[in-house]
């Protein structure tokens, strides 16, 4: 059997102060590598970077709505998401009502957000409309960090449920830690708004 060559070298022989020695030449690589960096590396450009990626609007069909449609399902007719009090999270905006094959049975408008477990089912945070003010969502939006709507009702009880009579448009905005509601005309009342 014929030796290997190199076999006996001294620097083919690893000897514990060997590795103490690449270790302590890789941690300073290491080291001075991290002091060393692009003039336009900033942990401001990382952070910018993440909360550029907005978080995904709350989805209300995770949502149980404070609504007793009896045997009926409640239907969402409509959503809008938006950042709406400028936390840089984004709400959605939920238009529900009980499932009907006529009429226009009145409207819930809930503001929606998502707790910090993205598993965890949104939340309502507002009620915007009750579904007992007895006013229907025709059409709804944001824009900025304001929501706007046309509601729909009736100037009497004997409007018949079909054919809603009175047109409103309403407006709300995050002011002072809850959503305030304007432009409400004098004129053309509804019961109960």
């Amino acid at each position: 059997m014929q030796p290997l060559a190199g076999q006996d070298l001294l620097h083919t022989q690893p000897h514990p102060m060997h590795w103490l020695a690449t270790a302590t030449a890789v941690s300073a690589v290491i080291a001075v590598s991290s002091l060393i960096q692009p003039p336009d590396a900033t942990a401001t450009a990382v952070a910018t970077t993440r909360s550029a990626r907005p978080a995904p609007a709350p989805d209300p069909s995770r949502v149980v709505f404070p609504v007793n449609c009896g045997p009926n399902r409640l239907d969402v007719t409509d959503k809008v998401s938006g950042d709406l009090d400028g936390t840089g999270g984004t709400e959605t905006v939920a238009v529900v009502r009980c499932h009907t094959e006529a009429g226009t049975p009145p409207s819930g408008v809930y503001v929606l957000a998502q707790p910090s477990d993205p598993k965890a089912a949104p939340r309502i945070v507002a009620t915007l409309l009750a579904p007992d003010r007895r006013l229907t969502v025709q059409d709804i939006g944001i824009q900025g960090r304001e929501i706007s709507t046309t509601l729909l009702g009736y100037s009497t009880l004997d409007v018949p449920r079909c054919c809603p009579d009175v047109h409103k448009s309403v407006k709300w905005q995050w002011q002072g830690g809850k959503f305030v509601q304007s432009e409400l005309p004098a004129d053309g009342t509804t019961e109960g708004a």
